[in-house]
């Protein structure tokens, strides 16, 4: 139900973390994968090469998500990397934290620039390219769903945005064969917020299943919205959270 042989996919921030992870599970399912990032190349260039372990072909793409023309440059370039696109993961994300009233108007702006603004870009680049039985997918945060602690409202409202942009690409790309959804991850062990932190404890509690969640727990549920499981499935907000919004 994940087969995805012969697929092409490109996957925003994908050099590190979550999106590293989705990567690496594309290319196993048999899709060619291509990458953006920011900083850190070398990261890229090991995930490129962990794809081409897998027997795919791999791509590094330099591209700030807070800069509309690189984002839309870089599907462009995925695309004819790989002759093809299929796949669309928009991942690539920052983590503003702190006091409502000490949050400044830049930093607002650029969270909505990376995870808002890119992802609609991206999308509107990707569906110049994608076909029949294409796939946008997009990662949010359980964040959008409940907000049990202080010190996140730029961060929710950014992500709650990617709920009603993947209902809207759902209906204008329907008709195309092409499906849109939005997948909120809860706390899960990456650099960003490793299970070790000071907080993990804390945010552990807040969960069902009393743990935090992996990297490749949440690729296999993009994996699967990608491949032919996926077929039916769009305009849909799925999280992966260890029952955090239950």
């Amino acid at each position: 139900m994940t087969d995805l042989t012969g697929r092409a996919a490109l996957v925003t921030g994908g050099g590190r973390g979550i999106g590293a992870a989705i990567a690496l599970r594309l290319a196993r399912d048999g899709a060619d994968v291509a990458v953006t990032y920011v900083r850190a190349p070398e990261r890229a260039a090991e995930v490129v090469r962990g794809i081409e372990a897998a027997g795919r072909r791999g791509a590094a793409i330099a591209a700030d998500a807070a800069d509309p023309s690189a984002v839309a440059a870089a599907v462009d370039v995925a695309a004819e990397r790989f002759g093809r696109l299929d796949v669309l993961v928009n991942n690539a994300g920052i983590a503003p934290y702190g006091p409502l009233e000490d949050v400044p108007l830049e930093e607002v702006d650029q969270t909505l620039a990376i995870h808002v603004r890119a992802s609609f870009v991206a999308a509107q680049a990707a569906a110049r390219h994608l076909g029949e039985g294409g796939r946008i997918i997009t990662i949010g945060s359980s964040l959008a769903e409940r907000v049990p602690y202080p010190g996140w409202t730029l961060y929710a409202m950014s992500k709650s945005a990617l709920t009603g942009l993947t209902r809207g690409l759902a209906r204008d790309l329907g008709p195309r064969g092409i499906t849109a959804n939005v997948v909120h991850p809860g706390s899960t062990d990456t650099e960003m917020n490793p299970d070790g932190s000071p907080d993990a404890e804390f945010e552990k509690g807040f969960t069902a299943l009393g743990r935090y969640g992996r990297p490749d727990e949440v690729a296999a549920m993009v994996a699967h919205l990608a491949g032919p499981g996926g077929a039916y499935v769009t305009g849909a907000s799925i999280a992966v959270d260890g029952g955090y919004a239950a």
